[in-house]
């Protein structure tokens, strides 16, 4: 996990009495890691990207014949996060364009999801950031497509290896993808706590910055996006605040 699923499953585990151990990689959000911490999970740090802290968590869980492995794409996680899109739809039934972030593609599945549910006649829009291209690759060739992480400030999008699951699903059902760079976010990151006071981590912001991006298209239309985490360290918001006041965004 990089952030929201460890947070949630930290907090289930708390209310459960379960231990709960956390895999995340190097890299991965200090205050993230604090907050699952002082839910009572023990957080581990391994691998330099998601798919390496899953691989190694699965071994973990092959040691220990009483763990049990959460998947971080799930049936029962989809559903889950498909309320925000249920929520989003039934409140905006008009709404005619949504943009989506993809990072493992629980988020994008589950506002799928929600549209099919209430035949809903919007569009869904997934958000890739430049520098995790792994689903734009693998919708094009129509197979998991592994492709090296680069994102500065999406960590929840980097992702190396999509879930063919996912893929699968994406693949039939999204309308279609857009880029954005992480200058796009980081403006994108701005804009929104200059605009609302939301504070959105890269990831978050990256539907945002998509909608941006396609802004021409969308003339005399209604659009959303999904900020779908404020998991950004103190230290990588604070230089993004202080470029966009110096007009450097």
């Amino acid at each position: 996990t990089r952030g929201n699923h460890g947070q949630s499953l930290a907090f289930a585990s708390k209310i459960h009495d379960l231990a709960c151990h956390i895999v995340v990689p190097f890299g991965s959000s200090a205050e993230k890691n604090e907050l699952m911490k002082a839910l009572g999970a023990k957080v581990i740090i391994h691998g330099k990207d998601f798919n390496e802290a899953f691989e190694h968590a699965q071994a973990l869980a092959a040691e220990d014949s009483a763990a049990h492995l959460v998947p971080s794409f799930d049936e029962r996680l989809v559903q889950g996060v498909a309320s925000y899109g249920l929520e989003l739809l039934r409140a905006c039934p008009d709404l005619d364009t949504v943009y989506v972030p993809i990072g493992l593609g629980s988020g994008i599945c589950g506002t799928l999801a929600a549209r099919a549910a209430l035949d809903h006649g919007c569009e869904v829009v997934g958000v890739i950031s430049q520098g995790a291209l792994a689903y734009k690759l693998s919708l094009e060739a129509g197979k998991v497509v592994e492709a090296p992480v680069t994102t500065r400030n999406a960590d929840g999008l980097a992702v190396r290896v999509p879930d063919a699951r996912a893929l699968a699903l994406i693949s039939k059902h999204v309308d279609r993808t857009v880029v954005v760079t992480d200058e796009e976010v980081e403006h994108a990151m701005a804009s929104i706590f200059r605009s609302t006071h939301n504070v959105a981590e890269g990831a978050g912001a990256a539907g945002y910055a998509g909608l941006l991006r396609e802004r021409e298209r969308l003339h005399g239309k209604t659009a959303a996006f999904v900020l779908c985490g404020g998991n950004v360290d103190t230290c990588v918001f604070a230089p993004i605040l202080t470029k966009a006041a110096a007009g450097r965004l």
